[in-house]
């Protein structure tokens, strides 16, 4: 009787070691590839800044934010590429594409340490 027990014990805690592991990886690839969709987007937004398109670095600055914002908000390197990310939406719209291309360039910066 307790083999059986101990027999289905295992068996439960197996299924669930099926199923939890899978999910938490899962969870962890899909901020992987956010915090990477937000650098593809923060170099896009430097690009157009470097062109002086001002609203075109916003509109990709935007996209970076979004997708950071779906990452690891817990690694300081995805804290401070959304801090400089806001900073070159706000200098963006202003027209400021120069100062709005540094905080971009920062932002990459910080978002190619992220791991």
């Amino acid at each position: 009787m307790k083999m059986r027990i101990h027999r289905g014990a295992l068996a439960v805690a197996a299924v669930a070691a099926l199923v939890v592991f899978p999910l938490f990886s899962g969870l962890a690839l899909a901020a992987d590839k956010h915090a990477g969709e937000a650098l593809e987007h923060a170099k896009e937004a430097v690009t157009h800044g470097k062109a002086g398109h001002a609203d075109v670095l916003v509109h990709h600055a935007e996209e970076a934010l979004k997708h950071a914002g779906a990452a690891d908000m817990k690694n300081p390197h995805v804290a401070e590429g959304v801090k400089h990310l806001k900073e070159a939406v706000e200098h963006g719209k202003a027209g400021h594409a120069d100062v709005a291309t540094k905080h971009a360039e920062e932002a990459v910066t910080h978002l190619s340490e992220v791991k």
